[in-house]
């Protein structure tokens, strides 16, 4: 198949993504819709959670994207492979998240991904980034209790963002007492990811997980 060719960067504050996606059917998406659910949030070419959709058949995974060409060529090689628990939607996860998730089954939502987000490095885009405070609550009042957020990124300004912003929210718990994550929890790694450990730099890397109570903490992984 050949390469699709899109922009590196889109403006999530452009008119023409201005309209939040109906919601989805959920049966008419996976074989077994019952299944917890996997949101990577800014898939991309979304190799990460084709990946992660053999390696957890048990596990459904919905890739969230707001450049539509990649969205397409990803479902093609979802159908070729004859996966039933993946399918990846062209949308804006700034204002799609609350019309998709709502619609889902209480409970479903187990795990969300944000990994190397694009970070609109001018202070005067900084609105323009996916983490958002209004993001950040979306997925604590969808997210199961016990479910969890995992956050990465190459650059230490993006990363520390994303990690503020889920810290100060009571509903969400850091995992680990160190500064960040030395390993990625998950069995599958993204492109650039492999790319930037290759290259010796570092990545900072966060899990949030949904706690019952509103009083934040840490949650030592070593006890």
């Amino acid at each position: 198949m050949a390469a699709v060719r899109v922009r590196q960067h889109v403006n999530p504050l452009a008119q023409k993504y201005c309209t939040p996606v109906n919601p989805l059917e959920w049966e008419q998406v996976y074989a077994k819709s019952s299944q917890p659910l996997h949101v990577d949030i800014g898939c991309a070419k979304g190799r990460f959670v084709l990946q992660m959709a053999q390696t957890e058949p048990n596990w459904n995974f919905l890739g969230l994207e707001i450049r539509e060409p990649l969205v397409v060529e990803a479902n093609q090689w979802r159908s070729e492979l004859g996966l039933t628990n993946l399918h990846y939607l062209y949308c804006n996860a700034n204002n799609s998240l609350q019309p998709l998730l709502s619609s889902l089954t209480p409970g479903i939502l187990q795990r969300v991904t944000i990994q190397f987000p694009d970070p609109w490095f001018k202070t005067r885009h900084a609105k323009r980034r996916v983490v958002q405070p209004k993001l950040v609550a979306e997925l604590a009042n969808y997210l199961a209790v016990g479910g969890v957020v995992f956050l990465q990124s190459d650059m230490e300004f993006i990363a520390v963002e994303m990690r503020d912003r889920f810290a100060e929210n009571p509903a969400f718990a850091r995992v680990g007492a160190d500064e960040w994550l030395t390993e990625n929890p998950l069995q599958v790694q993204t492109e650039r990811e492999i790319f930037t450990q290759n290259k010796g730099e570092p990545i900072y890397r966060a899990l949030f997980q949904k706690v019952l109570n509103a009083e934040k903490k840490n949650i030592n992984t070593n006890s």
